[in-house]
C-alpha cells in the first residue's frame, strides 16, 4: 500500500498533546530532552503543562510541535513499520517533514525554527498584522478581493490555501478587516478572524525571511531519504539549496495545500496519515481528495491501528 505522511503546522497544539504516548515510549522524553537542552529551557514541561497562552507563543509553538511529530515518527520507526512513499508539510510542518525525511539534523532544525519564531514575530508589531479563513468562496474570487481591499501602504493576500473554498489570507489587520467585509459581500459564507499573533506567509515577514537566510545557511541540508513536497511550489527537490530557498520563500509566500495532497493522490498514495498533534490536517484533507484513507496518528491506540494496517497491506 502506497502512502503519505503529513506533518502539522501551527493551531495543532495544545497542553498534554503526547501525555498519552509519554506513558508508553520513552523516546518522547528522549526527543523532547535533545530539544530542551538546544533551547536552554524544559520544552517538555511546556508542552506538557503549559500553560496554552505560552504554549501559543510563536516560538515556542514551533519548536514543541517539531519535537511532538518527530517523536511520533521515532515511534513509528522503532515499530519498524512500513515506510511511507511521501512527505509534507503544512508550513513548520514542513521542517517536520524535513528532519523526519533525514535532510535536516533534529537539533538544528529544533534551532532553527525558535528562531523563525522570533523572527516572524518582531517582523509585525501586535496588532498591526492579522490573519482571518474565509469560506465558502473559490480560490480566485479571495484573490481578487485582497487585491481590492489592499492600498500602496496595507496589504492583504491568501496566505493558505487549505481545502476547496476554505482559504485563508494575511496582511495589515485594516486591510484583512476590509477583505473580510468584500468576500462577505462576494457570498462567503463566514469570514472568520484568526486567533493569531503573526500575520504569516505573506509580505509581512520579508525582514523575517531576511534575518532566517543566514541561519538556513549555517547548518547542513542533506538530500531527503524520503521525498518532501514544498509549500511553495508543490515540488520534490533532492538538492539541499534548493530545500533552504524553499524554507526561506515559504515565510512570505502562500502555503499551497490543496495541490500538494492532490500531488500526493496523484503520485498513487492511498492513504494519508498525519504525523503529530491534533487532527487539523486530516480533516481538511478529507475535504480534498476522494477515494483516499485519511487518519490521524495522535494517540498510542489510533498509531497502533495504523501500523497494523499498514502491516497488513
Amino acid at each position: 500500500m502506497k502512502f503519505g505522511f503529513v506533518f502539522p503546522g501551527q493551531g495543532s497544539q495544545h497542553v498534554g498533546m503526547l501525555a498519552e504516548f509519554a506513558d508508553q515510549y520513552p523516546i518522547v522524553f528522549q526527543t523532547f530532552n535533545q530539544a530542551s537542552e538546544i533551547l536552554g529551557f524544559d520544552l517538555w514541561e511546556i508542552a506538557a503543562n503549559g500553560p496554552q497562552e505560552k504554549l501559543n507563543q510563536t516560538d515556542l509553538t514551533q519548536p514543541a510541535l517539531l519535537a511532538t511529530s518527530v517523536a511520533i515518527w521515532r515511534i513509528w520507526q522503532a515499530q519498524k513499520a512500513p515506510q511511507p512513499a511521501l512527505f509534507a508539510g503544512h508550513s513548520l510542518g514542513e521542517y517536520s517533514a524535513l528532519v523526519c525525511a533525514g535532510a535536516l539534523q533534529f537539533t538544528d532544525a529544533i534551532a532553527v525554527v525558535h528562531q523563525r519564531g522570533q523572527f516572524m514575530q518582531a517582523a509585525v508589531p501586535m496588532g498591526t498584522g492579522l490573519m482571518a479563513a474565509i469560506i465558502g468562496l473559490a480560490d480566485h474570487d479571495v484573490i481578487e478581493v485582497c487585491k481590492q481591499a489592499s492600498t500602496i501602504s496595507e496589504i492583504v493576500s491568501a496566505a493558505n490555501f487549505n481545502s476547496p473554498a476554505q482559504i485563508v489570507i494575511a496582511g495589515h489587520t485594516a486591510a484583512v478587516q476590509r477583505a473580510c467585509e468584500l468576500a462577505k459581500q462576494k457570498g462567503a459564507k463566514r469570514a472568520l478572524v484568526l486567533a493569531v499573533s503573526v500575520p504569516s506567509h505573506c509580505a509581512l515577514m520579508q525582514s523575517a525571511a531576511e534575518k532566517l537566510r543566514p541561519i538556513l545557511e549555517a547548518i547542513n541540508i542533506a538530500a531527503p531519504h524520503i521525498p518532501v513536497i514544498n509549500n511553495v511550489d508543490v515540488n520534490i527537490t533532492s538538492d539541499p539549496a534548493q530545500i533552504r530557498e524553499a524554507l526561506i520563500a515559504q515565510l512570505t509566500q502562500p502555503v499551497r495545500w490543496v495541490e500538494i495532497i492532490q500531488k500526493m493522490h496523484q503520485d498513487g498514495c492511498i492513504a494519508i496519515g498525519e504525523c503529530g498533534a491534533g487532527k487539523v490536517l486530516t480533516g481538511l484533507n478529507k475535504r480534498i481528495v476522494e477515494n483516499v484513507t485519511c487518519f490521524s496518528m495522535n494517540d498510542p491506540e489510533s498509531l497502533e491501528q495504523v501500523i497494523e494496517c499498514v502491516k497488513s497491506n
